[in-house]
């Protein structure tokens, strides 16, 4: 049972840096264009 008061903390600090580190990819434009890294493979760039 005494656990729980190490993982119950623990478990809600990794939430929140979960948390955080999206927020900071959303504001930083990492998910802004969804559509242009999945096509570019297909594209041949050696002219």
């Amino acid at each position: 049972m005494t656990v729980l008061y190490l993982l119950v903390p623990l478990a809600l600090f990794f939430a929140a840096a979960a948390v955080a580190t999206f927020i900071w990819a959303v504001r930083s434009g990492q998910f802004d264009d969804l559509e242009t890294p999945a096509v570019r493979v297909l594209f041949d760039d050696d002219e």
